[in-house]
């Protein structure tokens, strides 16, 4: 019974469930990264590398034959409970020259100081035609201090890529701007004036963070849409193949 709830959460802080509506206060968020990433998932097929894999938390959404996750080993977490299967030195990556035919990465660019040469990295392990699948903040607050070091608009992110070869396929945004600030609300909320226990903050979380998560999802339908304050970048991009 236990073992089954506590499934039951943890799958519920990544995935939009009725059951995380209640228990999530990251739902917003959370909720526009995995519509967006399932939207998107077929971009990849074959031998998929997952850069900054963690716990994997997305593996299901993609029908491909090998799905290999590799990670930094020093990081402002541990990782405890991760299903890391490489680590690599934060340099190079331990691939040979186009090792895989896609790559994908979610809320892993704000933590590379080293950017540029991690994408050359990226490209070079690549096949020529295969799709990478990021996502990255625009609006979030710091986190896994003291390892978080840009924020991206949609512009930048998108000028680094094409800067790097590459080519843009899809390109879009997570959430809109009244959900956006409902959700820094709930944030806001569950990190600093709920109790620091763990138990506790979860049992509270129905009464005091659920109400701003319904609020953000319903009157980010009912006022006007604005898309310039976001949550995340979601882009697709291409490897030319020559």
């Amino acid at each position: 019974m236990i073992a089954g709830l506590k499934r039951l959460y943890n799958k519920s802080l990544f995935q939009p469930t009725f059951f995380g509506l209640f228990f999530n206060p990251f739902f917003i968020i959370r909720r526009g990264l995995f519509r967006n990433i399932s939207q998107l998932s077929g971009y990849l097929q074959g031998r998929l590398l997952d850069f900054g894999c963690g716990s994997k938390p997305y593996r299901t959404l993609f029908d491909v034959t090998t799905y290999i996750g590799t990670d930094v080993e020093v990081s402002g977490h541990d990782h405890l409970n991760e299903d890391i299967d490489v680590y690599y030195d934060g340099t190079t990556l331990p691939f040979d020259d186009t090792s895989f035919d896609c790559i994908f990465s979610s809320e892993v660019f704000e933590h590379i100081f080293n950017l540029p040469e991690i994408l050359d990295e990226l490209h070079r392990v690549l096949k020529p035609g295969g799709h990478m699948l990021i996502t990255v903040p625009f609006v979030w607050d710091e986190h896994e201090i003291p390892y978080d070091f840009a924020r991206y608009t949609s512009f930048g992110i998108r000028h680094i890529l094409i800067e790097k070869g590459f080519t843009i396929v899809k390109e879009t945004k997570t959430t809109n701007y009244v959900a956006t600030l409902c959700q820094m609300w709930a944030a806001y909320v569950y990190q600093h004036i709920l109790p620091k226990n763990k138990v506790a903050r979860i049992a509270l979380t129905p009464l005091f963070i659920t109400p701003i998560t319904i609020c953000g999802l319903i009157f980010s339908v009912l006022l006007p849409t604005n898309m310039n304050f976001f949550h995340n970048n979601v882009l697709v991009v291409q490897k030319p193949e020559s």
